[in-house]
């Protein structure tokens, strides 16, 4: 295999990247100059070495605690809890959301052997026990597997004194009926308010 070829196909192994996009990359690259090349290649060469979890909410950070975790000004009593880091950064745009986070780092999901045993769970216990925390949001995916999680934290969660709420799911605003799928019109008319 030539190194373009090698180029083509690492990055088509990447999450959203076909063949096609991968060789636009690639031969990008190539036309951008050395420069750029080196310059992705040292960021993404780094990652491993500067970015780790957070020590508190499990997120990525190059520092101990993570930009969220320390800021004083966010809410304490609230949590979110997620699955995967990435989801944290998709929550935390929207300003109407100024709580902490909690990553479970993945969902439950048997068929993939993972349990509630290969989450952090405990580490949510255990920040609800010493935090003031009096709301936890859960925000997992709305699939099999999000739903799966979030039932799980919400049986174990059931005695502690926390308010334990789910993101609200079902029609996008602007979106049409005739384009929904069923399972988002059930979620949308199971969900639905007084009006």
């Amino acid at each position: 295999m030539n190194a373009i070829d090698a180029v083509i196909d690492s990055f088509s192994r990447l999450p959203g990247i076909g063949h096609k996009s991968a060789a636009r990359i690639a031969y990008h690259l190539l036309k951008q100059g050395p420069a750029d090349a080196f310059r992705l290649a040292e960021a993404v060469s780094s990652l491993h070495e500067k970015i780790h979890p957070c020590k508190v909410c499990g997120s990525y950070t190059e520092d101990e605690l993570c930009s969220i975790c320390a800021d004083e000004t966010r809410d304490r009593s609230l949590i979110c809890v997620v699955g995967f880091p990435q989801d944290v950064n998709t929550i935390s745009s929207i300003p109407e959301y100024r709580g902490l986070f909690h990553v479970l780092g993945g969902l439950i999901a048997p068929l993939e052997g993972v349990g509630p045993d290969q989450l952090h769970i405990s580490e949510l216990i255990r920040r609800i026990h010493e935090g003031k925390i009096t709301e936890v949001i859960l925000a997992t995916n709305p699939t099999i597997e999000g739903d799966t999680t979030a039932l799980y934290i919400q049986k174990i969660l059931q005695d502690l004194p926390v308010n334990i709420t789910r993101l609200a799911s079902g029609l996008p605003v602007g979106g049409d009926l005739e384009y929904a799928d069923r399972l988002t019109l059930a979620r949308s008319l199971n969900g639905r308010i007084k009006f």
